[in-house]
C-alpha cells in the first residue's frame, strides 16, 4: 500500500514529461523557427531551432522545474541566434521583430518569450521612442503602461470640473 507521503515522493512517468516536451514543442516551435528566418539564412535556422530544442530536450526535467520554461527556452534561443548570426540584439529589437515584422500579439509574444504583457508593451514602446515615433504606437503603448485612474479618482475629477464652473 502506498502511503501519500510516499506518493509526493514519487517522480512522474516518463510519458508525462514526454508528452509536456512535445506540447512546448508543437506549441513553441512555428514561432521559435519564424524568429530565427527572421535573422538567419533558411538552412541556419533549422539548424538553430534544431538544435535549441536539442538543448531543451536534453535538460527537460530541469526545464519544467524553472520558474518559467518560456523563459528559461528564449533565453537560450535567442543565444544560439546571436552566436549563429555573429551580432547580438537587445530585447526591445527582439519584441519589435515578433510584433512588428511576424504580426504576433502582445499575448502571443508574452507567452512565446515567458515575459508578462506589461514588460511586452513596455518594450514595444522603447521600440517606438528608438524609431523615433515613426511607428505611431507612442501613445497606445504609453496608455496600456499607464495605471487606469481609480473611479473614485474619476469622480473627483469630475466633480472638480462641475462645481469650477458654476
Amino acid at each position: 500500500m502506498t502511503t501519500t507521503a510516499t506518493r509526493k515522493n514519487m517522480k512522474p512517468p516518463p510519458a508525462v514529461l514526454t508528452n509536456a516536451f512535445y506540447a512546448f514543442y508543437d506549441l513553441h516551435r512555428p514561432a521559435y523557427y519564424a524568429f530565427a528566418q527572421a535573422r538567419l539564412p533558411t538552412e541556419e535556422a533549422r539548424v538553430a531551432v534544431a538544435h535549441l530544442f536539442s538543448l531543451v530536450a536534453d535538460n527537460w526535467t530541469s526545464v519544467v522545474n524553472e520558474r518559467c520554461p518560456s523563459a528559461w527556452a528564449w533565453e537560450r534561443h535567442t543565444q544560439v541566434i546571436a552566436r549563429r548570426s555573429g551580432r547580438t540584439t537587445t530585447p526591445v529589437h527582439d519584441i519589435s521583430l515578433l510584433h512588428d515584422q511576424l504580426l504576433f500579439s502582445i499575448g502571443e509574444i508574452a507567452a512565446l518569450t515567458g515575459t508578462d504583457a506589461a514588460t511586452v508593451a513596455a518594450l514595444l514602446a522603447a521600440a517606438d521612442r528608438e524609431a523615433g515615433g515613426r511607428t505611431g504606437r507612442a501613445s497606445l503603448w504609453t496608455s496600456m503602461i499607464k495605471p487606469a485612474a481609480s473611479n473614485e479618482a474619476r469622480w473627483r475629477r469630475t466633480f472638480r470640473l462641475r462645481t469650477a464652473a458654476t
